[in-house]
């Protein structure tokens, strides 16, 4: 009697937990601001937990000067961002049926779902915490292209998450984040005095290879489906129209500025070897 009363009372808690959940963290006028929160909650959460496997697992990591630590686990928040948005917007882009021409009378410029609208709140919550820490040690952490890219980025994603609007051209953009992990690993790689190791010739050739398609080669499909469905996004509220179309050009700039750096770099490290 005493167990069957502990389950029904367990499942009452359970049924109001979920309904707590239903319509309040997940509703729709919520997601926005639970998303960006848990962003920026999850970005403090992996920064402590780097620094404590830094300063527990890694006898190289008690060398380091202040800087260098906080840039450690900065990278570390920014490779897991990388990891999570990048696995989001390709199933976005290329799996989910919310951006098929042929799922929705819909225009393809206006579709979100609570699952969209959550990861780029999550981005939201990155951008708004690296900013931050990049400013508070600025030039330590980057200099001024990195803030201009990261205001970019999160006035853009901001928009699309609040609006709705163009959330496929910003999916389609994050997935260059897909470069981050092998710049961070190049990073530690050469902090751990592994320049001249293998390991750092084949991220080199990797990071070449990933920035070329997901950086210049993706962006180059994103205009040509903008180009396709320009009549759409005409249809964009005018600050949404402006973002879609100068946003990707001048990260596209900077991408094509950084590219020509990562070849020539690549170069030199080739000729050391020869």
């Amino acid at each position: 009697m005493f167990a069957s009363e502990e389950i029904m009372s367990f499942k009452s808690y359970q049924n109001r937990a979920n309904l707590f959940v239903k319509e309040y963290l997940l509703a729709d006028s919520l997601i926005p601001y639970i998303s960006v929160i848990s962003g920026m909650l999850a970005c403090k959460m992996v920064y402590e937990l780097t620094q404590l496997i830094g300063s527990n697992y890694f006898k190289i990591y008690s060398s380091f000067s202040k800087f260098q630590r906080i840039e450690w686990n900065n990278r570390a928040i920014s490779t897991v961002h990388a990891i999570f948005i990048t696995t989001v917007s390709l199933y976005m882009v290329f799996c989910s049926n919310l951006f098929s021409d042929y799922q929705s009378t819909e225009l393809i410029t206006e579709r979100s779902s609570s699952l969209s609208t959550f990861a780029l709140g999550v981005s939201v919550g990155y951008f708004i915490a690296d900013l931050g820490t990049i400013l508070w040690f600025f030039p330590s952490l980057g200099g001024y292209e990195y803030v201009i890219h990261h205001l970019f980025s999160l006035v853009a994603v901001a928009y699309s998450m609040l609006s709705g609007e163009g959330q496929l051209y910003t999916f389609m953009v994050l997935i260059s984040e897909t470069t981050t992990p092998g710049i961070n690993l190049r990073w530690y790689l050469d902090v751990a005095g592994m320049k001249k190791s293998k390991a750092y010739l084949i991220n080199g050739v990797v990071i070449f290879i990933s920035w070329l398609v997901a950086r210049i080669l993706l962006f180059i499909y994103m205009f040509y489906h903008v180009y396709l469905h320009f009549d759409k996004v005409e249809q964009m509220h005018t600050f949404g129209r402006i973002l879609v179309i100068v946003v990707p050009l001048v990260l596209s700039v900077m991408n094509l500025v950084w590219f020509a750096k990562i070849i020539k770099g690549l170069r030199k490290t080739l000729a050391k070897r020869q």
